[in-house]
């Protein structure tokens, strides 16, 4: 069958449906095609930030806190200290993986997106992809299928840097959150993230260079967390993904884009992955509809700047004990700059409002923490 789109959308992940939703809002028309069937469930972290909260209502899905779990920010803990901080702008919106997908597909359907659900890509060219014994031309294609991306192979921009991989599990308990924000607790070779996903369930997932820890063996390294934890029933099965830090030189090539993890990935401790989707979506649809996607290479450019820098802050942490005890330690003490800090890091301040002098100080302070 021979089919036609302004845009074919390789992928129906979140961010492949997000970039569909607002091409069709720009008035382009938009098939996506992905090999697996709806729901889509992938063990990433399930809270969405401030910004990323922002980017969503702009595809018209409005959180609140009856289809989402609202949170005010982050607390970082290990054994000796605990600092808190909360977003200085809006809050952020936890919910499950599969239920974020079901919105972004409810949303898509009423702006009129297409699916090829269980269709496989066989073929790219330049002006159109062949699918499932589907002939589909495109004006643009976009390559949104994951961080092993095959349209990233075929079209030659799998050329990257990354960091050391690291490995992360998720599985989800049916207990009622005991705090408003999402817990990082730091651990000698791993971390510990719990999400708030509803009112009686959280997601707990562990980040380590190990990929044979699990939460099993991880959670008795953080009494108080395995206490709480201890009765709680599972809700979901453990899921494990891989997570580093990789840049791309380019995320464009012609006619072609690639968004989300296809593009480029950050640590999935930094909470930033889903928020950059979203955002990386806007701006592709308003390159395409402009014409020009060189104007998305540089906004994308941007855009994941920050999240990257954060990402080598934490690993930084997560390598050196040293470091994390007393960069904890400052936090604690300084609770005002930890919550600047998280500020920067949701783009709520620019890193220019951290001038010459407090970078001296906190230098100072954090030597004496």
């Amino acid at each position: 069958m021979n089919l036609e789109a302004s845009v074919v959308v390789v992928g129906g992940g979140p961010a492949g449906i997000a970039v569909a939703i607002a091409a069709r809002a720009r008035g382009l028309d938009s098939i996506v095609v992905d090999a697996q069937m709806p729901p889509i469930d992938k063990p990433c972290g399930e809270g969405l930030l401030p910004h990323g909260v922002m980017a969503l209502r702009a595809l018209g899905i409005h959180l609140d806190s009856n289809t989402a779990y609202p949170f005010a920010g982050i607390r970082f803990s290990d054994q000796d200290s605990s600092a808190s901080a909360k977003f200085s702008e809006g809050g952020g919106f936890a919910l499950r993986r599969v239920r974020l997908h079901q919105l972004l597909l409810n949303r898509a359907a009423l702006a009129g997106v297409s699916f090829l659900w269980g269709t496989h890509i066989t073929d790219i060219e330049s002006n159109h992809v062949t699918a499932g014994g589907n002939r589909i031309r495109y004006q643009w294609l976009v390559g949104a299928d994951g961080q092993n991306s095959g349209v990233r192979k075929r079209v030659n921009l799998d050329f990257h840097s990354f960091t050391k991989k690291r490995y992360g599990f998720r599985k989800h308990y049916r207990i009622r959150p005991w705090t408003d924000v999402v817990e990082v607790y730091w651990g000698n070779g791993c971390q510990v993230v719990v999400t708030p996903v509803g009112i009686q369930e959280v997601g707990v997932a562990v980040f380590s260079r190990d990929p044979r820890l699990r939460l099993e063996q991880a959670l008795p390294m953080f009494p108080s967390l395995a206490g709480r934890l201890l009765g709680a029933i599972p809700t979901s099965r453990e899921l494990g993904n891989m997570t580093t830090l990789m840049r791309l030189p380019a995320v464009t090539r012609g006619r072609i884009a690639l968004v989300g993890d296809a593009s480029g990935t950050v640590d999935a401790l930094t909470g930033h992955g889903l928020s950059l989707s979203f955002q990386q979506a806007l701006y592709l649809a308003e390159a395409f509809e402009d014409g020009n996607i060189s104007h998305y290479e540089s906004a994308h450019r941007k855009i994941n700047a920050m999240p990257a820098t954060m990402t080598r802050l934490m690993m930084l942490m997560e390598r050196s004990d040293w470091v994390r005890r007393r960069t904890l330690r400052l936090f604690q003490k300084k609770p005002d700059l930890f919550t600047k800090l998280l500020s920067i890091n949701t783009g709520d301040l620019p890193l220019s409002s951290v001038g010459a002098a407090e970078i001296a100080d906190f230098g100072w302070k954090f030597l004496w923490a």
